[in-house]
């Protein structure tokens, strides 16, 4: 299928409406070793608004990945693992609990390219976040589809992670915790909790670390050593985490923003960030 056969879904909208009730972020609370104490009124995290405005599809219309068969909201790609290949944030407004919410969706672009590992579908989609009328947060949120890895695939050496970091912090992730993101956020994906299929279909090396959530460790390090929220957050995944691997997340200071890092046990980068405060 080429892009002219994709053009149709450009500009492709869908809408969801959903109550933010606290307990979701309770649980997040406790599944990041935190005491739970987020209430109504308080306002919700950076990026934990991903446990929200959530997708659910009959057994029967899944993919082989455990995600829902694309050709509905999504294009019909064919190209078989999907990936989450980055993300911008503009923050608004807080978004706040107990509130009620509204999602709108909107597909940007699919681009196809070819990569070093082969076909490359890129697909960009824009969500708005809105409260009491109000544009909360806008989220473009970058998909990548390719091919399954072929038994002669070359290994590409990872790039090196910056050592300039000012913080770093070791993270010690276990298949409980990953169990427990994918269920805060009705994510089915296999490659999070299926460890044959991660490594013989996928051809990880074990359970892989999920992209958004570490994303979400990446901002919540730099809030923590702000005490600030941000009003822009961006993240590009590099490399996956899988095993699942012990990681370090680390980051300093350059002028009034930050810069931040996923670093993999062995030295190479896993994902960058930057946020603007």
């Amino acid at each position: 299928m080429r892009n002219s056969e994709y053009s149709k879904w450009i500009g492709k909208t869908q809408e969801k409406n959903d109550k933010l009730v606290p307990f979701y972020a309770q649980f997040m609370e406790n599944t990041l070793n935190r005491d739970a104490t987020l209430t109504d009124g308080d306002e919700l995290p950076p990026l934990w608004h991903w446990l929200y405005f959530l997708e659910s599809e009959k057994v029967s219309r899944l993919g082989r990945d455990g995600h829902p068969e694309k050709g509905g909201f999504l294009p019909p790609v064919t190209l078989p693992r999907r990936m989450w290949a980055g993300g911008r944030f503009w923050f608004k407004n807080p978004l706040l609990l107990g509130i009620d919410g509204h999602k709108k969706s909107t597909i940007l672009s699919v681009d196809e390219k070819e990569g070093s590992s082969g076909q490359l579908c890129f697909v960009t989609v824009r969500h708005q976040y809105y409260q009491t009328g109000e544009l909360c947060l806008v989220e473009e949120h970058d998909i990548v589809y390719r091919e399954d890895p072929k038994i002669n695939d070359k290994h590409i050496d990872g790039i090196i992670a910056p050592t300039d970091w000012e913080i770093c912090e070791k993270i010690k992730p276990s298949s409980t915790l990953l169990f427990r993101y994918s269920a805060l956020t009705f994510n089915g994906h296999r490659i999070h909790y299926d460890n044959e299929y991660a490594i013989n279909t996928e051809g990880y090396n074990g359970l892989v670390f999920h992209g958004p959530l570490l994303a979400t460790l990446l901002v919540d390090l730099s809030v923590r050593l702000s005490k600030k929220k941000p009003s822009y957050f961006e993240f590009r995944g590099v490399s996956p985490i899988s095993g699942p691997n012990e990681f370090s997340i680390a980051c300093k200071k350059k002028g009034n923003d930050f810069v931040l890092w996923a670093i993999k046990k062995d030295g190479t980068l896993s994902m960058k960030a930057k946020a603007i405060l």
